[in-house]
């Protein structure tokens, strides 16, 4: 995978679904959700390599500039015209993973996970037994045991958000004495909320005071890296396809320019020498890294990027096989929501490339074919508030669409944390190449796991897994 830093060359924008009006401030100085920046590089590719006459017959030839889904004609009356038959998928082998900060140093960092709550690397929020062993508790299915803090009640905390890669390294592996000098970071260490007044733009005349903007105002935040020299913003990126992957290699020169975000705002592109091993934090892999309890090997998965998880309801699915009802939500549909078995199986690599075939012909496959059952449970799980995940399209004027708000969804956001038990430590090294985004690779070229329900693609649904232990197992700590 290409390793790239951006550059902003101004402030960014990111905005969510808020209204910008009124007195309500537009919401876009917050840390771009990776679905942002996938489909700025998605964006990028079309506008510099346009759709010629000699890749798709009966294809008017675009601009360079444009950016285009659906195969335009030209009438006999010299019209464009769009046809829903005629929708082509460029650059559809695009996958991405990121944002992450990283400083002058090459250093990555990522979100804090949830279990932190103190300026170390000891979890503060452990799961607990119930007394008598009951495990009654009013937690939702198939939750078993409550996270306790450890530490006394305060107003103030002295964690801090983000995490370097090596000191999130250092958490997976229990190493309480690595230092966070340098390691541990705040917003405000890297990144700068700035917030402006502007006038409407009337998007039929170009114009400001006239037509559907006249009298009217808008206020927005802007989020600028503190220096620009020292920070970037860091991603993974690759094409699947040959073709696809030649055209990101041609885009990604020494001056290369992005559109990232809203109002235009540009960044450059260059490519880093780091590995994706060099980037991200590796997670634990044998089932000798994972604590004992009664039999069991204690197995936790930490997000580094958000995670959607939708509702599903029981009945066929579109390629002819039984889908299975689901809550979704903050449990990974990949988990029972009566019993908390994980549902995921280890699949060897020739039975994926069948399963691909199966995939690309339009047919389904049962998931237990072909496939090596896991004998690991969801037992507890520490989840922070939502993301909200939306967007805007639009219109298109030549397709006759009106454009307009897309789907929200509701994201498990990074540092969610997932405790499991697992039947024995060979169950529990199965689990962790399944749940690691390098699965049991130890120097990973590319990702191998993506654990998102949608948009997997777009750099949803990133962890690694690391071992945890009972509150009442830990020395001198007791849950308050």
């Amino acid at each position: 995978m290409n390793t790239i830093l951006l550059q902003p060359t101004d402030v960014l924008f990111f905005r969510d679904g808020r209204p910008m009006t009124g007195s309500l401030a537009g919401h876009g100085a917050a840390w771009p959700l990776p679905n942002v920046i996938n489909a700025a590089f998605h964006a990028a590719l079309h506008r510099g390599f346009p759709v010629e006459h000699s890749l798709l017959k009966g294809v008017s030839a675009t601009q360079h500039g444009d950016h285009v889904h659906k195969i335009v004609r030209v009438n006999k009356d010299g019209r464009r015209e769009t046809h829903d038959d005629g929708r082509h998928r460029r650059f559809g082998s695009l996958v991405t993973a990121g944002p992450f900060p990283v400083n002058g140093e090459h250093r990555w960092f990522f979100p804090r996970p949830a279990d932190l709550q103190d300026a170390t690397l000891g979890p503060a929020l452990l799961p607990t037994r119930s007394p008598g062993g009951t495990n009654a508790s009013s937690l939702p299915k198939p939750l078993r045991y409550a996270a306790a803090n450890r530490l006394p009640p305060t107003k103030e905390s002295a964690v801090k958000g983000w995490l370097s890669r090596e000191a999130f390294a250092a958490y997976l592996r229990n190493d309480d004495d690595f230092g966070l000098d340098g390691h541990a970071l705040n917003d405000a260490e890297f990144c700068d909320q700035e917030h402006t007044i502007g006038i409407e733009i009337d998007p039929a005349t170009g114009t400001t005071g006239r037509g559907e903007a006249m009298g009217k105002i808008y206020s927005a935040h802007y989020l600028r890296l503190r220096d620009r020299e020292q920070w970037r913003l860091g991603l993974l990126a690759d094409c699947r396809k040959a073709e696809d992957a030649r055209l990101l290699d041609n885009l990604l020169t020494d001056n290369a320019c992005i559109v990232v975000g809203g109002q235009q705002r540009i960044c450059t592109a260059r490519r880093a020498p780091e590995s994706p091993a060099q980037c991200l934090p590796v997670g634990l892999k044998l089932g000798a890294d994972f604590r004992l309890s009664n039999g069991k090997a204690l197995v936790k998965w930490v997000l580094l990027s958000p995670a959607i998880w939708p509702e599903m309801t029981d009945g066929p699915s579109h390629r002819g096989t039984e889908r299975m009802s689901h809550c979704g939500g903050w449990l990974p549909n990949w988990v029972d929501p009566q019993t908390g078995a994980l549902l995921l199986r280890g699949v060897a690599q020739e039975e994926r490339k069948r399963r691909r075939s199966i995939n690309a012909s339009g047919q389904g496959y049962r998931s237990e074919d072909g496939a090596d059952a896991i004998s690991a449970n969801l037992v507890a799980a520490i989840i922070p508030k939502p993301l909200v995940v939306t967007g805007w399209a639009l219109p298109d004027e030549a397709a006759g669409e009106q454009g307009g708000a897309q789907s929200t969804h509701l994201a498990v956001p990074a540092g969610a944390v997932y405790y499991f038990e697992a039947g024995s430590p060979d169950e529990a090294r199965k689990l962790a190449a399944a749940l690691n985004w390098h699965g049991s690779e130890s120097n990973p070229i590319t990702i191998r796991n993506r654990r998102s329900t949608l948009l997997g693609e777009k750099g949803f649904g990133l962890g690694v897994c690391g071992t945890w232990q009972f509150n009442e197992d830990v020395p001198g700590r007791s849950g308050n």
